[in-house]
C-alpha cells in the first residue's frame, strides 16, 4: 500500500478529485495549507501599498491506495494539477505499513 500526499493549487482541487474518482479512489482527505517553494512568496498590492505574501495558499490531498494503483494515481494527479507554471505543487509517495478501519476492524487492503 502507498500513502500519497499532493500539495497543489486550490483551483485545481476539483480537477484532481474528478481524475482520482475516475481511477476508483474511494476517499481522500483535503486540508488548506500555506507554504512556499521555489516561488519564495509573491508581492501583492492592497489599497495602493505593496506587501509581501511569504506563504502561498495551497491544498494538501492525502490518499491511501493499493500498490498497483499508486503509479497511475500519481500520474493522474500530475496531469490534473498541471498548469505549466511555477507553483503547481509536489506529490510525495510513502510506503504505508498498515491500515485499520476503525468501525469494523478491517485491515490493510480491506480497510481501503
Amino acid at each position: 500500500m502507498k500513502f500519497i500526499q499532493a500539495i497543489i493549487r486550490p483551483q485545481k482541487l476539483d480537477d484532481v478529485r474528478q481524475a482520482l474518482g475516475e481511477l476508483g479512489v474511494a476517499g481522500m482527505t483535503v486540508s488548506d495549507v500555506r507554504g512556499y517553494g521555489r516561488q519564495k512568496g509573491r508581492s501583492e498590492i492592497y489599497r495602493g501599498s505593496e506587501y509581501a505574501v511569504d506563504f502561498i495558499p495551497k491544498v494538501k490531498i492525502e490518499i491511501a491506495v493499493a500498490e498497483d494503483v499508486a503509479e497511475k494515481a500519481v500520474e493522474m494527479i500530475c496531469q490534473a494539477a498541471n498548469t505549466g507554471s511555477i507553483g503547481d505543487g509536489k506529490v510525495f509517495v510513502l510506503d504505508l505499513a498498515s491500515v485499520v478501519r476503525v468501525r469494523t476492524g478491517e485491515l490493510n487492503g480491506d480497510a481501503l
